[in-house]
């Protein structure tokens, strides 16, 4: 179902003309004309920095229009006329742009809502709350428990202006929380009210998490950074008080290359993660699959300084043959990281997980986990869960001219490695794939400890976006969605959506919890958790692909609170109605000082659309 909605939305950027756009209001050019009279020179010729039309057909339209109208491309645009900018904005995107929702302000925080309590720095660092990507946020700094999770209630409501999908994983620092959206709003809010503290635009989409720098609490001049990454594969550093730009680096110049996970910030280090849709692109027979390489680029925190770049293909891709239409096929390709880095400080290694080769030749380092130094970036280990995985989105065609001949099955690992320490001391590298399968390795050398095949697996997982620890626990959610009919890619075994706990020690299971399908027909409801879960000591949160915010206890399974978060809200504290949808993605939920943040909406993967951002709290005592 995933590639059937990318496959519909990527070949209509391809061959679309402006049918948004109203016959009585057709401009002096259409888009499709001014897309290839003046965009394609770059945007097609792959030009660094130039995003192909495929990746453009992802953003919101808004946030293209500004990029012709304020933005970067206001030099290149400035002989079209404003029905002109529109059209083109339309026809790449493939959906209507509404300037009443680009000029939408949400309300500003005045008086006392409006100062940043600067002794009080984030309790919690980053994406995995900790380097070693535990996701597990103490008892006494959740301040939710057993005993008052049922209290938990809707406090406030925001809904995001031009957006379908809400993916940023939110952060709290200063008595303000900070989440990105699909317009590429970055928003500092009140987080007791929602109004807006700050806005920052960044080019397109932000979807990672947002990271913040900790600082003294009681230094006065305290300037501390905050970090997330675009859609069009910007690293940004944002001043915490005030929404300024320190600094801000493309990690990777390839025109397809997107950042999807959150940075790991260590010792005064940004370590990031690159990804790309090329993957896509492969769909048109013309395009010469594949050039991009995933990678690990590590910068100095305050000022943006590269260090070091360590790809996972150390190899140039190089022509190996033609397609049938002729055009060059290159490898090896592919192997991106969609995933946060994990940090082992004893042994000074990285660790990551990587995807698919995009072509061929298969390498060595697609659907592997990564040791790298952290000092230099060089590999130490490799461990491979599953070889000869080239595949791309090419191969659902019914003339998959640039299908590589591997053909999948595209085992991704998706989720964030985690370092986990056994009861006898010693340490583990925790990964989950996206054929259900949960790897334990041993850090050291990168060997099979143990395990475990919780899922069917498929192409949406699964183990799609992550786990997490509670004391001994991981915490494993299945997403194991029903394939598309027409999808080559077969998976044997019955799926099992849902979210499980395995040992520790052993990857023995401690509890099963197995998804019911409660969508009663409901378009894009499906049961499965795919969503990254967030525990406690005492808790495993978990959002599923139906809508449903579950926390479970985490030693027995059983549910205590859900919300369906997939209702409508026809007041929100930004001013505009809003819808939930599926939780999926960075729809995982943030704890701090009793109140649950969590996002809303995943149109991508044919899932419920949505574009809320909801905040939880437990009753006071």
């Amino acid at each position: 179902m995933r590639i059937r909605f990318i496959v519909a939305v990527f070949c209509f950027s391809l061959a679309s003309g402006l049918a948004s756009v109203p016959a009585s209001a057709a401009p002096s050019k259409s888009g499709a004309e001014v897309y290839t009279s003046i965009c394609a020179n770059c945007h097609e010729a792959g030009v660094p920095k130039a995003p192909a039309k495929g990746m453009l057909s992802f953003m919101a339209p808004g946030a293209i229009y500004r990029a012709l109208t304020e933005g970067i491309m206001q030099a290149q645009a400035a002989a079209l006329s404003e029905q002109e900018k529109k059209a083109v904005v339309e026809y790449v995107t493939g959906r209507q742009l509404d300037l009443a929702a680009i000029n939408l302000k949400p309300p500003r925080c005045e008086n006392q809502a409006a100062r940043f309590d600067r002794s009080s720095p984030p309790a919690l660092q980053g994406w995995g709350f900790t380097p070693d990507n535990h996701r597990e946020i103490p008892t006494a700094v959740a301040g939710i428990d057993r005993d008052n999770v049922s209290t938990l209630k809707l406090k406030w409501a925001f809904a995001f202006p031009e957006a379908v999908r809400a993916r940023s994983h939110p952060a709290t620092a200063a008595g303000a929380v900070f989440v990105g959206s699909q317009s590429g709003a970055v928003y500092a809010l009140d987080r007791n009210s929602g109004c807006v503290r700050w806005q920052f635009q960044a080019s397109a989409e932000v979807r990672t998490g947002i990271v913040i720098a900790p600082w003294d609490k009681n230094d006065p001049h305290a300037d501390p950074l905050l970090y997330f990454g675009d859609f069009l594969g910007n690293i940004y550093a944002v001043k915490v008080f005030s929404g300024e730009l320190a600094w801000r680096a493309r990690p990777e110049l390839h025109s397809n290359s997107t950042i999807t996970a959150a940075p790991t910030l260590f010792e005064g280090r940004l370590y990031v993660s690159v990804s790309s849709l090329e993957v896509l692109s492969a769909i048109d027979p013309n395009y010469a699959c594949c050039s991009f390489r995933g990678s690990v680029v590590a910068y100095a925190a305050d000022s943006g300084k590269q260090l070091w770049k360590t790809y996972t293909i150390s190899e140039t891709p190089s022509p190996r043959a033609k397609n049938s239409v002729g055009v060059a096929q290159l490898g090896p390709s592919g192997a991106p990281i969609w995933n946060t880095p994990s940090i082992d400080a004893k042994r000074r290694t990285l660790y990551v997980g990587t995807g698919e080769n995009y072509s061929s030749p298969a390498s060595k380092t697609s659907d592997a986990i990564l040791a790298l130094n952290l000092d230099d970036g060089s590999i130490k280990w490799t461990f491979q869960a599953t070889a000869n995985d080239a595949w791309n989105a090419s191969c659902v065609l019914a003339d998959p001219v640039n299908c590589p001949v591997e053909d999948g099955p595209d085992f991704d690992f998706g989720g964030a490695t985690i370092l986990a320490t056994r009861s006898n001391g010693k340490d583990l590298v925790l990964a989950g794939q996206k054929s259900g399968m949960v790897w334990a390795l041993d850090p050291d050398d990168g060997s099979l400890v143990w395990n475990n095949k919780v899922g069917r697996g498929g192409i949406i997982g699964g183990i799609h976006f992550g786990m997490a620890v509670s004391g001994n626990r991981l915490i494993v959610p299945i997403s194991d969605a029903v394939a598309d009919s027409s999808h080559r890619l077969k998976y044997s075994g019955d799926a099992s959506p849902g979210v499980f706990a395995l040992d520790i020690d052993s990857g023995e299971y401690l509890w099963k919890w197995q998804a019911e399908d409660i969508c009663a027909g409901r378009p894009y409801c499906m049961p499965g958790n795919s969503a990254v879960p967030t525990t406690t000591p005492e808790l495993a949160i978990a959002g599923s692909l139906d809508g449903h915010l579950r926390i479970h206890d985490a030693a027995t399974g059983k549910i205590l609170w859900q919300y369906n978060t997939a209702r409508d809200y026809p007041q929100t504290v930004s001013g505009i109605a809003g819808t939930g949808g599926a939780l999926e993605g960075g729809s995982a939920a943030l704890l701090d000082a009793g109140m649950l943040f969590i996002n809303s909406g995943y149109m991508f993967n044919e899932h419920m659309p949505g574009n809320m951002f909801l905040v939880f709290e437990v009753e006071k005592p």
